[in-house]
């Protein structure tokens, strides 16, 4: 089998984080959400993958993944002009299928569950296509299966009322058949090409689409709070590990991922799950967690965070609390004035500097 990984769109839900690059490379637990797509497909034995690249920063993608190798895989890319809808991106890579059964992945979909059975599973099966469902809260935001006697009968995009609250997550196991469901497909009210009219196209030609149930974690990030939300879950999973620089003893608790050349002062307390990267320095008096991410080259100093993630080459300066905050590369923030203790929430893009 051979991979999809969908890496465009415009991400405006999440700007001005997406205003300089694609949303599928903001990280989650310090590595780019898209990069934990690959590596479930190379843990289900798939290593030849497309991805789609498309808008801005498409070129970002190119370098970050290069040619796979780095990774165990190998990757080829395919743009797509515009954002003309999932199936629109996905019939972009047929010479690149060519008959083989194939799993698509939307690159800003996190889950902990391994797919490896399930790729194994539909491989052996007659399946035209199989699909993960998850139960949702909130079934109008996403593709919705109805479900009667243990098969799917219709798959319905953003219903205003659910039949089920069953979402058809961003994974798809399909066949080439699907590339002829495409050339009958019509465009959405949004002009595009939707994968759930597809996969109800499917269904009314008399095409067999099984499914599983995903029952531990799925996440769409589409939005701010769902990106902070699977940065938690990620961090709790992590094994703890130092390779940090101990000045002295700090305080912690909890699952604590501290990376190379990363200095830890005295009177820093850190309360996991916590990553901090590489060539970092915590300065005293700061107070680190719970669920945080900091990239690579930060310098945090005096200040109290949780529930956030901050990317590489930050410096954040000052007595200030930070809750609920996602903080692009290279952004600053100086707090000049003391006893600043009411919580601040921050959304910055790339670069961005904030003196208070």
């Amino acid at each position: 089998m051979k991979g999809i990984i969908l890496h465009g769109g415009h991400g405006t839900r999440l700007r001005p984080l997406t205003h300089t690059g694609p949303k599928q490379l903001l990280p989650i637990g310090n590595k780019p959400m898209s990069q934990y797509c690959i590596e479930s497909l190379k843990e289900a034995k798939v290593t030849e993958i497309a991805i789609i690249v498309g808008g801005i920063g498409a070129n970002k993608v190119r370098e970050y993944y290069g040619n796979g190798e780095r990774l165990g895989v190998k990757i080829s890319y395919i743009e797509q002009d515009e954002p003309k809808g999932i199936a629109h991106a996905i019939n972009l890579c047929q010479n690149f299928i060519g008959d083989e059964k194939f799993i698509v992945f939307l690159g800003d979909n996190i889950i902990q569950k391994s797919i490896r059975d399930f790729a194994q599973n539909f491989d052996k099966s007659n399946s035209d296509a199989s699909i993960l469902l998850c139960e949702v809260n909130d079934p109008s935001r996403f593709g919705i299966a109805d479900i009667k006697n243990d098969k799917i009968i219709k798959i319905i995009e953003k219903p205003k009322n659910p039949p089920t609250n069953l979402a058809v997550t961003g994974i798809y196991f399909l066949t080439p058949v699907i590339f002829k469901i495409f050339e009958i497909l019509k465009p959405s009210w949004r002009n595009e090409l939707e994968i759930t009219d597809a996969l109800q196209l499917l269904l009314e030609n008399k095409y067999k689409i099984s499914y599983n149930m995903i029952t531990d974690y799925w996440k769409d990030t589409g939005t701010p709070e769902d990106i902070i939300h699977a940065n938690g879950v990620i961090l709790e999973k992590m094994e703890s590990y130092f390779y940090g620089i101990k000045e002295n003893e700090f305080k912690s608790t909890g699952k604590v991922m501290i990376g190379k050349n990363t200095k830890i002062e005295k009177d820093v307390e850190i309360e996991g799950p916590v990553i901090i990267g590489e060539n970092c320095i915590i300065k005293s008096k700061s107070k680190i967690g719970p669920n945080i991410s900091i990239g690579n080259n930060a310098k945090i100093s005096q200040v109290d965070i949780a529930k956030s993630i901050i990317m590489s080459d930050c410096i954040i300066e000052g007595d200030l609390k930070i809750r609920n905050s996602i903080i692009s590369n290279n952004s600053q923030i100086t707090v000049t004035e003391s006893n600043n203790k009411n919580e601040k929430i921050f959304l910055l893009g790339e670069g961005t500097k904030i003196i208070f």
